[in-house]
């Protein structure tokens, strides 16, 4: 009985550390633009921050940015640089703070804040075509972010 009440208070605490590690939008700490601490407590998966880039339901990346390892995609955008060599261009932490809210590191930025929830007016919840509420979170979570970060810094020269 002993080990399981171990078991379960170890596990109950290891859930709350996990969930403590992740950084909500209002609480990001940018230095330069640059976002040098991750957003959750699992490292990137760069495969699923593959989906989400390409994903119209998700990230939408491709909708402003070409990216030649998403040829499987149709329709890249040209309004934003092409994400080729991102991985080169931009360190870990920089391409957090771009996906986070570009406009830090860059001001006159058009590419949406993925990782923001107030400061500014949305025109609606998401892409619901519902007007915006107070209960509405980021565009991606935190461990979205992470998961494209990931992504990102494989896209190299």
């Amino acid at each position: 009985m002993r080990l399981f009440q171990a078991t379960a208070l170890f596990a109950a605490l290891a859930s709350t550390a996990a969930f403590a590690a992740e950084i909500a939008p209002t609480e990001v700490s940018y230095e330069d633009g640059a976002v040098s601490a991750p957003l959750s407590a699992q490292p990137g998966d760069a495969a699923n921050g593959r989906v989400i880039v390409g994903d119209k339901s998700q990230g939408n990346c491709v909708a402003c940015h070409a990216v030649s390892d998403l040829s499987d995609v149709p329709f890249h955008g040209e309004i934003g640089p092409p994400l080729d060599g991102a991985g080169d261009r931009w360190s870990e932490a920089e391409l957090r703070g771009i996906v986070s809210n570009a406009k830090m590191m860059f001001p006159e930025s058009m590419m949406p804040s993925f990782y923001k929830t107030e400061g500014f007016v949305r025109p609606g919840n998401a892409y619901t075509g519902d007007a915006a509420d107070d209960t509405f979170g980021p565009i991606l979570t935190a461990q979205q972010i992470e998961d494209v970060v990931a992504y990102l810094a494989t896209l190299k020269e």
